[in-house]
């Protein structure tokens, strides 16, 4: 197995990066030209004459300046769109210098024009940044798989007592088509019967980990493999006996690891994130939520306010946060955890939001 980085998810382009001498990610001309590659920007029959001259000058020099007038010259208006879109990224990041740099500018000013797809792409680098050299034991496979939090949305199922999370746009695929491609779609349009779909979890053992690898280098990967994120599990041992142990393949622990390694690579600030099954702390002062669902939550129960069954039930998990150097907090807090929400909708679906972290937290200073 090679262990080279740019080998996992080409598609994020980190290949085409040059990290600077704190790790943050310099965009290059072969990082805007992998943009510029993309399928949305391709050439059709139906391309004007404008479009393919721009196109013929991008491939020649991605750093380019395009004019208003030569884009409103393009005769598709999603052509427009899709090459508006890439060239306000283009223009954006090498305004910032760094990924991490338009990131941190972008979240915090408030004004997110961009589709989400740019925004998820650009995460997707950074937190393979993260965990670059972590593909040395099937156990990585598990971090790597939980990282897809940060930039995918992940469908939620409770099967046999484990809370599992599937890639959300792999799932509905597979459902369309039983696995079977083409040819499962056909079948599900003839109502034929077909086996029923199965996917398997990824447990970070030499069973599933190999099949990860493999998919991680395909240009338009997506993963097939469920996620656990199971705080822990019931074992009965007869006699009506049972006990409950840690699950110890879940990925709730390289998660909460990630979460501290990307507050301080985008931020500079050492933290410890462990994940927690229950809040019990009599100076819970500040939490925040790492998507819309979690942060309403973490606000009504923190405030005493009577929370349905059903909403709790979508609670994937909490997380502690404990700031290495207190002195780096408010004062009026400094010591105190962060209290972290993970929570799907009621549609069972997550979409994480990494970004509240690095806006919510409560810092001593303006980083």
């Amino acid at each position: 197995m090679q262990d080279r980085l740019q080998d996992i998810w080409p598609g994020a382009g980190h290949a085409h990066l040059a990290p600077d001498g704190q790790g943050w990610l310099r965009p290059t001309p072969a990082y805007i030209a992998h943009w510029l590659a993309r399928p949305e920007l391709a050439l059709v029959a139906e391309s004007c004459k404008a479009e393919r001259a721009l196109h013929r000058a991008l491939q020649a020099d991605p750093l380019r300046p395009v004019t208003p007038a030569e884009l409103q010259a393009l005769r598709d208006p999603d052509a427009r769109d899709s090459y508006g879109h890439v060239l306000a990224l283009r223009d954006g990041l090498l305004r910032a210098g760094s990924l991490e740099g338009w990131l941190l500018a972008l979240f915090r000013s408030g004004r997110i024009t961009l589709p989400p797809l740019f925004i998820d792409a650009v995460v997707q680098a950074i937190v393979q940044q993260l965990l670059a050299g972590e593909r040395n034991s099937p156990a990585d496979a598990l971090a790597w798989r939980a990282a897809e939090l940060f930039f995918r949305p992940q469908r939620i199922t409770v099967e046999q007592g484990r809370l599992l999370a599937a890639d959300s746009a792999t799932l509905a695929q597979a459902q369309a088509t039983q696995g079977l491609g083409e040819l499962g779609r056909l079948l599900a349009q003839a109502q034929a019967p077909v086996k029923p779909l199965q996917l398997r979890v990824l447990d970070g053992g030499d069973g599933t980990a190999p099949r990860y690898w493999a998919e991680a280098v395909q240009a338009d990967f997506r993963s097939s493999q469920l996620l656990d994120l199971t705080h822990t599990v019931q074992r009965e041992i007869g006699q009506g006996i049972a006990f409950t142990m840690t699950a110890a393949r879940s990925g709730l622990k390289p998660l909460a690891a990630l979460l501290a390694r990307w507050v301080q690579h985008l931020l500079g600030v050492a933290v410890r994130v462990e994940p927690l099954q229950q809040i019990d702390d009599p100076r819970w002062r500040w939490h925040l939520g790492l998507d819309a669902e979690a942060s309403a939550l973490l606000d009504d129960l923190y405030e005493g306010r009577a929370v349905e069954a059903d909403r709790l039930s979508r609670l994937i998990s909490l997380f502690r946060l404990d700031f290495v150097n207190p002195a780096e907090m408010r004062t009026d807090v400094a010591g105190l955890p962060v209290y972290l929400g993970l929570m799907s909708n009621p549609a069972q679906l997550l979409r994480m939001k990494p970004q509240n972290l690095l806006l919510n937290l409560p810092l001593a200073r303006s980083v």
